[in-house]
């Protein structure tokens, strides 16, 4: 007979590892719980049981044997420190109950550890933990504010490691602590600064992400690079291979350096013998997007370091020289030197960095590995269990085969799959917007939902706004958009385009059917990206690395409506998606309403007419190319693609070289 305790442990066992969220029959035992306050991390809700909870949950045979049934699933990483692969990035995306994440970035690493626990792949990961997350967005007079909030890793379900690591920033030594969480089999270390042991600038080194001036930056990044090369040490591993996910953990290679240099080798081979166990992946063709730190700041921090390989200063700033920046220390640049193998994260991405970074050792030989997105975390419940029953359990492994048979789903199953989706997306606006707005199941729906940068342009749309006024107000066709996304705090004409959109969003122009969701965090995403028939994209090419919210759209069914950048360069055939033409132009403006007129050209004279092409959407046309898009692109944009690519092209030659 199972007591209270037993049922009590079995809960929190399988809210502790993140596999909950990629398993859908452990979210919907935790769905059986009370909700006490939206989006609470399980562990929380488990912990907020009451005795009458318990007495209720023990008489039901069919809840206690779902909670013994989840334990038995949990994929379990190994208790040793056997991994042979050290994954390093500043940010996480494993889910929105653990806020240290910004973006797109974060995501793709959490994707990525995802993945590898999928392939038993011997990677454990490595970042830092932000007591004050990334922040909460509000919106008040159509512009964005920002809201931070203290978390507490124990109730996220990370535990404490028995080590504490400390390192030489400036003029003091900061120690930090380690907090545990697993990802089904792969193992997340995060290391925590916030501890009675340091003073209180030491104490905010890990205070939120990406917050701070350029100096809390490179405590950050060294705390990360540096620090968790040591924690790893001190926990008993000893990586063969270290992936870079961005520049930001670059400092890594310093303590790698140390290594060798305490063996006696100059840094000159010290620096050869690193390269053996460095892979860089960058993130970004945008120059501002990659870090810089001026040499009096970095004077300041390695100087120590230059003491310890017994060089000048300037010979360690030479790592990060980049040609026509004479005063900086470029991170890429400096990653790039000390790397045996980089990579860009698309085909197209690939050829831009060679370009970006010719000038550099080892940047003409950067390669493309396309980046790919965690099926079972990213696809709708209600669509895996028709994939699951239909097509079998191996299109998530994206087999070719299992994709091969969506034309085996019935039209009105699939109808009535994307339309409970968008209702569920209504639900959304509904408790995030209030009712104010004409939303409706059963009209065409675009979506757009990303960081508000410039390059990305999410008010293209808008330089037309009569345009957009006659796609609201169609009787006959109509169409409706939902934009989501943040800002960064200190991006303030990315903060510009964000206000104009809300402004439309709240006018009397919109007619309800152009909404904008705030707070975009991941599980507004999982909603957005079921909810949408359409999924926009307008970056100014080449300036978008991947895209990989087009990867998620397009598993649950989705259209792409994008500029052919990113991913969609490489993967648009002509007819599983629509494409933006670019121009030419060479006035920026110009350009803009250029591919704005052209846009709406595409919106109102293809796009919206195949939907409606039977009268009431979606059109037995536009299934078929639903179904186009899925047997194309369902395959190639899953993580577990990508990951195993990473392996058979880099972390296996390195482990062997």
């Amino acid at each position: 007979m199972t007591t209270r305790s037993q049922l009590e442990s079995a809960l929190i066992a399988s809210a502790t590892n993140y596999s909950w969220t990629w398993d859908r029959k452990t979210q919907e035992l935790f769905a059986q719980l009370p909700e006490v306050t939206t989006h609470l991390h399980p562990k929380q809700r488990v912990l907020a049981l009451t005795d009458h909870d318990y007495d209720g949950y023990l008489a039901d045979d069919e809840f206690i044997a779902a909670a013994e049934a989840a334990v038995e699933r949990i994929p379990r990483p190994d208790p040793s420190p056997s991994a042979t692969i050290a994954y390093f990035s500043p940010e996480f995306g494993v889910s929105e109950t653990l806020p240290q994440y910004s973006g797109g970035l974060g995501v793709l690493a959490g994707d990525h550890l995802k993945a590898s626990s999928d392939l038993h792949l011997p990677l454990v990961a490595v970042g830092l933990f932000y007591r004050d997350g990334f922040f909460h967005q509000a919106i008040t007079d159509n512009r964005q504010h920002e809201i931070y909030e203290r978390t507490d890793p124990r109730s996220l379900g990370l535990e404490q490691m028995p080590v504490i690591v400390d390192l030489v920033m400036d003029d003091r030594i900061v120690k930090a602590r380690v907090w545990r969480a697993d990802v089904g089999r792969t193992k997340l270390y995060l290391l925590d600064t916030d501890l009675e042991l340091n003073d209180e600038a030491g104490k905010r080194v890990s205070d939120r992400l990406y917050g701070g001036d350029r100096e809390h930056r490179i405590r950050q990044e060294l705390l990360m690079g540096v620090g968790g090369v040591r924690a790893l040490h001190q926990l008993g591993y000893e990586p063969s291979v270290y992936h870079l996910n961005e520049g930001h953990a670059g400092f890594l290679a310093l303590e790698l350096l140390s290594q060798e240099v305490d063996k006696g080798l100059t840094l000159d081979e010290a620096t050869r013998a690193v390269r053996d166990r460095i892979v860089f992946t960058t993130h970004t063709p945008v120059p501002a997007g990659i870090d810089r730190f001026s040499h009096d700041l970095m004077q300041r921090y390695l100087g120590v370091w230059s003491d310890r390989y017994g060089v000048s200063i300037d010979e360690l700033l030479d790592l990060a020289h980049m040609p026509g920046e004479p005063d900086s220390f470029n991170m890429a640049a400096f990653c790039l030197r000390l790397a045996r193998t980089s990579n860009g994260v698309s085909q197209l991405h690939g050829a831009v960095s060679r370009e970006m970074f010719s000038q550099i050792p080892g940047g003409s030989e950067i390669i493309g590995i396309t980046n790919g997105v965690h099926a079972r975390t990213w696809m709708s419940n209600d669509l895996q269990e028709e994939f699951d029953n239909t097509l079998g359990l191996d299109w998530a492994d994206g087999d070719d085969a299992a994709w091969g048979r969506v034309e085996s789903i019935p039209d009105q199953r699939l109808i009535d799959i994307r339309r409970a989706g968008k209702q569920k997306l209504i639900d959304l606006v509904n408790e995030r917007v209030g009712p104010r707005h004409s939303l409706d199941p059963d009209i065409l729906t675009i979506g757009f939902a990303r960081r508000f940068a410039t390059y990305k342009r999410a008010d293209l749309l808008l330089r037309d706004v009569e345009a957009v006024s006659r796609l609201l107000s169609d009787a006959d066709r109509p169409v409706q958009f939902v934009f989501a996304g943040k800002s960064h705090p200190a991006d303030e004409p990315g903060k510009e385009i964000l206000h104009r959109v809300i402004t439309f969003a709240n006018s009397e122009a919109a007619r309800g059917r152009f909404v904008f969701i705030p707070d975009y965090e991941m599980a507004v995403a999982e909603v957005m990206y079921a909810g949408c028939d359409v999924w926009l994209n307008n970056p100014i090419r080449p300036n978008e690395a991947c895209g990989t919210s087009g990867e998620k759209a397009a598993l649950n069914g989705g259209l792409n409506f994008s500029v052919l950048d990113g991913w969609w360069d490489e993967s648009f055939d002509g007819e599983n998606g629509w494409k933006i033409e670019s121009s030419d132009a060479e006035n920026g403006d110009q350009r803009d309403l250029e591919e704005a007129a052209q846009l709406h050209r595409t919106l109102s004279e293809i796009i919206v007419p195949m939907y409606y092409a039977d009268g009431n959407g979606p059109s037995e046309a536009w299934l078929a190319k639903v179904r186009h898009n899925w047997r194309t692109l369902g395959p190639f944009v899953t993580a577990r693609r990508m990951v195993a690519e990473y392996d058979r092209r880099i972390y296996r030659p390195l482990e062997n070289s």
